[in-house]
């Protein structure tokens, strides 16, 4: 195996694209969970993932392995995200646009509007840390509003496991500096409970029902007291049992109803939403993404219908 590996980086050197692809191609899936936690945003992590490859493929001359390959590219992974997270190309707040629908006034503003899902059929299956906590909406929102380098390295010592040496040599600093950035990491996560819930079957069967129902007192039966709604990139968020509910209320009034399509994101149940149309056809108006702790429903995160697609869902169902 080290015969075969040293042959491909000797030709990846001297230039040979295909040897560089093999390389790198059992790596390409957790550098892309890798740079979405550190960017929150699907679309942004597939970008800089993109410029990890080219600048490992530039780079790979000066590739002299003395770390291994994959350290390598998560350091430049890494940096590609620090220097992004630096960028003022997020993607900016937006106004509330569900027509018809009069919103109650929101609790707060949320910070994080540029939140996006990450589909489950692109974790991979193997890396066990991908299914756990570190994958979930409340973890990668809470990475966020930490600072950069915190965030950077708190993923690369606790999610990852790399070294403090590592990750110095990663960061261009010391050990001393990595550990006290870590620490500080570790205090200013803010991060709401860990979503988990044996009974995650029947609690989604049930929430299914009353949502295509439209039963409220239902849906507010599978609700925590302190349940929590965010819906990037519209800033509004809302919580506890009353609020929700009248937020939901307002989603059903005037005869709205929808049909939900089921799928998974961030390691957590999640569903396609179709609102139905007066031409009988349910048109796609989002994605909700449920997280679940005991017997309850303690987060539920709405994204826009622009996401569907990375899910394999259809824009529109036509119901007989």
């Amino acid at each position: 195996m080290r015969t075969v590996t040293a042959d491909l980086i000797s030709k990846a050197r001297a230039g040979d694209a295909a040897a560089f692809q093999e390389l790198t191609e059992p790596h390409r899936r957790e550098l892309q969970v890798h740079c979405y936690r550190m960017l929150g945003s699907f679309q942004d992590a597939e970008d800089a993932l993109q410029d990890t490859l080219l600048a490992a493929w530039q780079g790979f001359k000066g590739f002299e392995g003395r770390a291994s390959l994959r350290t390598w590219l998560y350091r430049i992974a890494t940096n590609r995200c620090l220097n992004a997270r630096r960028s003022a190309s997020r993607r900016p707040a937006k106004q509330w646009d569900v027509p018809g629908v009069e919103p109650p006034e929101p609790t707060r503003l949320g910070e994080v509007v540029w939140l996006e899902p990450y589909p489950d059929v692109l974790l991979d299956p193997g890396a066990q840390y991908e299914q756990t906590e570190s994958i979930s909406l409340a973890f990668v929102t809470a990475l966020q509003v930490l600072p950069a380098r915190q965030t950077a390295v708190l993923i690369l010592r606790d999610v990852l496991g790399f070294s403090a040496k590592e990750v110095a040599s990663m960061l261009d600093s010391t050990v001393d500096s990595v550990n006290s950035a870590l620490k500080r990491a570790r205090a200013g996560l803010r991060h709401r409970p860990r979503p988990d819930s044996p009974a995650e079957e029947v609690i989604v069967a049930k929430f299914v029902r009353a949502w295509q129902s439209a039963d409220v007192d239902a849906l507010v039966a599978l609700l925590t007291d302190d349940v929590f709604i965010s819906m990037p990139p519209m800033p509004f968020e809302y919580e506890g049992r009353d609020l929700v509910a009248r937020f939901c209320a307002r989603l059903f009034d005037a005869g709205r109803r929808f049909e939900l399509v089921p799928t998974r994101a961030n390691g957590q149940p999640a569903f396609g939403a179709y609102l139905r149309g007066p031409d009988g056809i349910h048109h796609g108006v989002g994605l909700y993404v449920l997280s679940l702790t005991g017997t309850k429903i303690c987060a539920m995160t709405r994204f826009e219908n622009s996401v569907l697609p990375w899910f394999g869902l259809p824009r529109s169902l036509e119901l007989h």
